[in-house]
């Protein structure tokens, strides 16, 4: 029985600690937040104890802490964890500063301890048979991946203040999936970036829309498409074209099985946010994790894939500002 601690009990946090309630391997021991009131109602739903920060890491019990809190509160709480050598997952992003990420790294890295970053979209079952598809060489060699990535609406302006920008906190998600998918580094990135539909985000000193092009030292060549409202639900899919083929994942419905009459064919909406569409892709995300700590060697996203699709996005934003290709140096992550 692995005893965890989750460090933050808003909305994210509250999907980990349920994954984590419900396996049989986990035991959550703490929920930590600065607001009681959440964390004692979280607590009690996962017959956990309330906590501060400082009383989870000096408990010897405890193996592992997830971060569930702000992005700007996580290399702090990553530092002090690593100090404290338990093992860590992480939500996207690691900062929203390149140096501060790094710096985070290393403590993880002098420490030894394991730092999992939750870019879930990895663990999502048919974007994992993509991928594992095309690494078995279904399409031949990788050309092309293309990304598409919509919200269903818009968040409020004072989040989109402190978010970093769209490349920072949505895109970051299409970043790290393009470097999974392309098997190789970008070296390239081009993006280009409106307020087509809220002026409150522009007013917040972001787009709304926006495209990035990727290409590798190869020339393999990645197009993410984002935006942040969708008209017909949560916009997610992805397509892999190669020398002898292609695949694709598409949206997930809420109703599997269309309908069709004299005026056509009829079929749900997509599904409507991500708490829905990847509700699968948290929980086995989790159940990895829980394997690697077992020993098992399963594949996680890390640290420094956190960090290299900071850089990326870091790229896209001064590529957007400049209105010009930026190279990537994929070195600045080691």
């Amino acid at each position: 029985m692995i005893e965890l601690a989750v460090i933050g009990a808003g909305r994210i946090g509250a999907v980990h600690a349920g994954n984590l309630h419900r396996h049989p391997d986990a035991k959550v021991r703490y929920v930590v937040d600065v607001d009681e009131r959440a964390a004692a109602d979280l607590a009690a739903r996962c017959g956990a104890r309330v906590a501060s920060a400082t009383d989870v890491l000096a408990d010897r019990d405890v193996a592992a802490v997830v971060i569930a809190t702000s992005t700007d509160t996580h290399t702090h709480l990553i530092g002090l964890a690593a100090a404290a050598r338990k093992a860590i997952f992480c939500e996207k992003p690691i900062d929203l500063d390149v140096d501060r990420a790094r710096a985070a790294l290393h403590a993880v890295n002098r420490q030894g301890v394991q730092l999992a970053i939750g870019f879930n979209r990895r663990h999502d079952p048919s974007f994992r048979k993509v991928r594992d598809d095309v690494a078995a060489g279904a399409v031949g060699t990788v050309e092309f991946v293309g990304i598409t990535s919509r919200d269903p609406a818009p968040p409020p302006a004072d989040y989109v203040a402190r978010s970093g920008g769209l490349f920072r906190d949505m895109m970051i998600h299409d970043f790290d999936m393009a470097r999974w998918l392309l098997g190789e580094e970008p070296v390239l990135a081009y993006a280009a970036g409106s307020v087509l539909f809220d002026r409150n985000i522009g007013e917040a000193g972001d787009v709304d829309s926006a495209v990035a092009l990727l290409k590798t030292q190869s020339g393999k060549l990645c197009s993410i498409s984002n935006a942040r409202h969708s008209s017909h639900g949560y916009d997610q899919r992805i397509e892999v074209f190669g020398s002898s083929g292609m695949l694709q994942a598409g949206n997930e419905v809420a109703k599997a099985v269309p309908e069709a009459d004299a005026s056509g064919s009829h079929g749900d909406a997509d599904v409507p946010f991500f708490l829905q569409r990847y509700k699968d892709a948290y929980r086995i995300q989790i159940d990895r994790f829980l394997r690697r700590l077992s020993g098992e060697a399963v594949e996680l996203a890390d640290g420094v894939d956190g960090l290299r699709a900071l850089i990326l996005a870091d790229c896209a934003q001064k590529s957007m500002l400049e209105g010009q290709p930026v190279a990537v140096d994929p070195k600045r992550s080691v």
